[in-house]
This record gives C-alpha cells, structure tokens and sequence, in this order.
C-alpha cells in the first residue's frame, strides 16, 4: 500500500509511475480523491483533538471547583463536558469513516514501479538485462518435449492427476519424485548456506495474511478459498514467511532479515489454456522454494542483486542455459517496484521458460504490514522494504532439465544432483 505522504507530497512522480503500470484514468482520478478525503481526514482528526483538549481541560476545572465549594458552577460544566462527549462520538465515527475510505481507495492502487523500470504493456517489452552466451543443447533431429518423457521413463503421471483432481494437478512417480525432493533440497540446501533461515510454515492463511502481502484484494480471483474457514491456499511462501513480521518492530542492528521455506503452492490460473500450458509448463499445484529478505531502505537495492546473483548461481549449476529479464511496467505484479525474471531454455520445445521473480517492493507491503525498523540511534521507528524472490520453482526446472539432458542412455542428471538424488540416469 502507497504510504499517504507519497501521495500527498510526491503526486506527480506517482501518477508518472503508474502510468508505466498501465492503470485505468479512474485510477489516476483517485489520487486527487484520496488526497481530499485526507484532508477531510485531518481536519475531523484536529476537531477531535481540540474537542477532547477542552474537555480535559474543563475537567480538571471541575475537580478544582468542587474542591473550593462551588458544586453549581462545577454541575454546570459536567452538563457541557456530556455535550462534548456526544460531539466527540460524532466526530469519531466520521474519523473511522473517513480512515476506512481511505484505506478503500489507496489499498486499490498498485505499487509504484522503479525508475529503471522498462515502459511496456506486456511480455514482449521486457527488456533483456543478461543474456545467455553459451552454447544450446545439440538434442539430434527429434527431441522429446517433456511431457513425452515423463511418459516413456514412467516419472510423472498426468493422467492421475486429473483422475485425482483435475488438470494442473501431476503425480510424480519413482525417480521424478526422487528428482523432486533432491532439487528442493538442493534449493533449500544452498538458500541456508546463504544465511537464510529456514522457516516452515503453514500452507494456507487467513484474509489478513494474504491482504498485508498485496494478493488480496489485486488476485482474489487466482487464489483457491477455503470459504467456511476463510481461509486462502497459500500461491507462494512469500505470503506466510513475510506476514512472520506483520505488525513488528525490529531493531535496525537485525537487519537484513533472510528466511527461506519450501513449499507447494496452489494458483487457480483461470483464463491459462492452450499449447503453452501443456504439462509442466502452468501447473495449479507445484513446488518452489522462496527467499524473503526485510531490508533497510537504504540497503534494499544492493540486497536485491544480491538475490538475483543467488539464483543466477543456481541455474548455473544445474547446466541451463538462461537469461534475465528486467520487467516492464505492465508486466510487473500489483505489489512490485522492480522485478527480475529469470528464464530457462527448453531444447525440446524451443522456447523460453519463467523459473523466478526477483522483487523489491520497498515500503508497499511493509505498509500494510505495519512493519517497522527502528534505529537505535535516534529511537524512531522507519517502515522496512521488503524482499522476496523464487530460488527455485521447480516444474518448468524439470521441465529444462528433462529436455536438454536427454540421451540414448537416458536423461543424465546435473553433477550437483547427483548427491541428492541417488543416481546419475534417469533410465
């Protein structure tokens, strides 16, 4: 959520941001509506206070009149402190109307985009920030697609996901589910030498949960609820890991905070069909493992390549070729100020596969959080910025790591897996 002094004090550079997130004319409109009602807000807000200073007032009045004998001078202002008390309940319900509206129509408007960010509308206008420079891999002339494989070495059922749940939902089998839990710790493996400390949290959360970290109310709609619980499935472990520090105040000598979690991730994905779905390529269940990060304002930027560098290290030991991209404004999430995506080359179905975001979102979810750092300096408390970032998502990583290391022998799993998994084939 946009902090109301950056609405207030910094309009034009928020509404010049936002058109790089394409966002509706109605939406530019209530920036000068939020404005409005803030000043509502804080003229209702300085009646109320000089209301309740005159009555404090008259009433330490009234304690000294009736020390002194004069009860009927002391009666008669109790009569005006009741008066009072019923303006100041007037005032106060028009103050909680006037914060609720607020949060209504700010709570509406997404983050505002970096000033690095690309313009752009959609996923061809990112722009390329590090490109592959090695080699592809040399298949021969008939390369299976993953799907195909997962069929012929018996890995990954797709067909009992749908007599199970429906499409979207794969069983992994023998050594594709041993090839699952070697790459999630491998993932979990390399995040804890990095610092990270793993959480493991739960896997669904309630409406607080998910509106502090920006899902709700933008991807409602994505999201799979639990309606008599009100609870939601938790899209990603970004969602419960930050809300740890929902309505925190840590001390600025903690910072930054590193947490990593493994686990599955459920995401409605209505409206995806077609060829590009097909298998592992858009899954309503599937594993990744996330790295969340609470930085000071100052630091995020550095933190942020930081964790771009992580996962760039990753991909690199797994052997796929990939590239980074930097995306443009109407590519971005709802909550993100800037976002690297990071992609894997799929031999088979030669094309470009998303494994990762890596975003900062500084103080937007921090906001809705209510978390804060405070400096042991000066003893004032700052929002924090807050982090996060894919390291890894694991369908469309089998989906790579299938295609390009298909061989007559078999499909040769990357040296680094080999400890995890307990063989070297796939055969």
């Amino acid at each position: 959520m946009i902090e109301i002094g950056i609405i207030r004090e910094e309009k034009e550079r928020l509404i010049e941001g936002l058109k790089k997130k394409n966002v509706s004319e109605q939406q530019l409109a209530s920036i000068e509506k939020i404005i409005i009602e803030d000043d509502k807000r804080k003229a209702t807000q300085t009646n109320l206070d000089n209301l309740l200073f005159k009555m404090n007032t008259i009433s330490d009045e009234i304690g000294g009149l009736f020390k002194t004998g004069k009860a009927h001078e002391a009666n008669e202002l109790k009569t005006q402190i009741a008066s009072f008390k019923e303006e100041s309940k007037v005032l106060e319900s028009s103050l909680k109307e006037s914060k609720d509206l607020l949060e209504d129509m700010i709570i509406q408007l997404p983050n505002v985009p970096h000033h690095s960010v690309p313009a752009g509308t959609k996923a061809e206008d990112n722009e390329v920030f590090k490109a592959w420079t090695g080699e592809m891999p040399e298949l021969g002339e008939s390369p299976l697609p993953h799907w195909e494989l997962a069929e012929k070495y018996n890995i990954i059922s797709f067909k009992y996901g749908v007599k199970l749940t429906g499409a979207g939902f794969p069983v992994y089998k023998g050594k594709g589910a041993r090839l699952q839990r070697a790459l999630i710790n491998f993932f979990l493996d390399e995040a804890t030498a990095a610092g990270y400390l793993e959480i493991q949290p739960p896997l669904v959360v309630n409406k607080e949960s998910a509106l502090a970290t920006g899902q709700l109310p933008d991807k409602e709609g994505q999201m799979y609820h639990v309606t008599l619980d009100n609870f939601y499935l938790i899209p990603t472990a970004e969602v419960p890991v930050t809300n740890i520090f929902r309505d925190v105040i840590v001390n600025s000598s903690e910072l930054p905070i590193k947490a990593t979690a493994y686990t599955p991730c459920f995401r409605r994905e209505a409206g995806s069909y077609g060829k590009d779905v097909r298998g592992l390529n858009r899954l309503h269940q599937f594993d990744k493992v996330e790295i969340v990060q609470i930085a000071h304002p100052l630091k995020s930027y550095e933190i942020l390549e930081e964790m771009v560098a992580h996962v760039e290290n990753l991909i690199k030991k797994l052997g796929l070729p990939y590239r980074i991209l930097r995306l443009c404004g109407g590519d971005m999430s709802f909550t993100s100020a800037l976002t690297y995506d990071f992609e894997v080359y799929s031999a088979a179905q030669q094309r470009w596969l998303e494994v990762s975001s890596v975003s900062n979102f500084e103080t937007f979810q921090a906001n809705r959080l209510k978390l804060r750092f405070r400096d042991e300096v000066e003893k004032k408390t700052t929002l924090a910025h807050t982090l996060n970032g894919s390291a890894l998502a694991l369908p469309r990583i089998v989906a790579a790591l299938l295609e390009n290391n298909q061989t007559e022998k078999g499909i040769k799993l990357p040296e680094v897996l080999v400890p995890f998994a307990g063989f070297e084939y796939i055969d």
